[in-house]
């Protein structure tokens, strides 16, 4: 896939409010070696849940 396709991709996402995992994971493995990294399954089911679960708005674990 050429970059800007992917690129374009990316933001259509974060327009629509779907984060990247694989962002979250190198993030993660940066900031927090230490610290477990989510499966890409319970990444999604976290930021859904903090989208639409009805709950205060925290931060997304990216």
């Amino acid at each position: 896939m050429s970059e800007w396709l992917r690129q374009l991709t990316e933001a259509a996402r974060l327009m629509v409010g779907v984060k990247d995992y694989d962002k979250y994971v190198a993030s993660r493995r940066r900031f927090s070696p230490n610290a477990p990294v989510m499966s890409r399954e319970a990444f999604f089911a976290h930021c859904q849940s903090e989208r639409y679960g009805g709950k205060s708005m925290k931060k997304c674990p990216c």
